[in-house]
């Protein structure tokens, strides 16, 4: 079965075209969403999937997003992203910013088992760039936390309870075990993601620290309900968030294969 056409990578992300292409081309699920699919989940996994995706609907494997927000690069910058996402395979998340007035372009991603960020002023001055071994372990632990983009996916995760509310998801990818904690409402809405996530907040050495998602309002496009207003950061869920939140953004646009 076809899925929608991707369009090619913006020019923030043309560097990494054939990571872009082969996330967009993924080939599409043939399965459809049946509630009794989610029967023996816990039960918060189950209630959030059951609110966000419609019987029927299909199983979605990748999502492109488009969105606007402000991201903190030293002070709080505008920006706007394309994103491609295929949760436990890889993504290519590319924008632009502005610092100064002048636009700050390039991407994140994880892809083919590396992760890389590649920024540049003007898309010519380079501004960061790296590509370590920390940097694909850290880029493995956003895509495992970018799961609730894409919740048709869900039977690649392995799933735990922990509470009338609360569930935990384990990502196999690559070589790394990354475990995600799910909060939803009663009703099956989400309100976080959170987890260890490897990095260096705020120049501390690199190691597991809390990161976390606060979900503040969800869409619904063609039967898949996602968030598409939320904050992140590091520090989640303890007193040093003020200082470790440094992305806010609204999803303008959301379309799945």
């Amino acid at each position: 079965m076809d899925g929608p056409v991707f369009p090619p990578p913006p020019r923030s992300a043309r560097r990494v075209r054939h990571e872009w292409d082969a996330l967009s081309t993924l080939p599409p699920s043939a399965r459809r969403f049946d509630p009794e699919q989610v029967a023996n989940l816990p039960s918060a996994a189950r209630r959030w999937l059951t609110h966000t995706l419609e019987p029927g609907v299909p199983l979605a494997r990748a999502v492109r997003l488009t969105m606007r927000g402000h991201i903190r690069l030293g002070s709080w910058r505008p920006f706007r992203a394309t994103q491609i996402l295929a949760p436990g395979v890889g993504f290519v998340w590319a924008a632009t910013a502005r610092v100064a007035g002048l636009p700050v372009l390039g991407y994140d991603r994880y892809a083919e088992g590396r992760g890389e960020m590649n920024w540049k002023l003007g898309g010519l001055v380079p501004v960061m760039s790296a590509a370590s071994t920390d940097v694909t372990t850290s880029a493995a632990g956003r895509l495992a936390s970018e799961f609730v983009f894409v919740p048709s996916i869900f039977d690649d995760a392995t799933w735990h309870g922990a509470g009338p509310d609360t569930a935990f998801a384990t990502w196999r990818i690559g070589p790394h075990t990354e475990t995600v904690c799910l909060e939803i409402l009663g009703d099956g809405h989400p309100v976080a993601v959170h987890m260890d996530r490897w990095g260096n907040p705020n120049g501390e050495p690199f190691g597991r620290y809390p990161f976390g998602v606060d979900i503040e309002a969800e869409t619904a496009f063609g039967g898949i309900t996602i968030p598409t207003r939320f904050r992140a950061g590091w520090w989640w869920g303890t007193n040093r968030w003020p200082e470790g939140e440094f992305f806010r953004a609204v999803i303008t646009g959301a379309t799945f294969r």
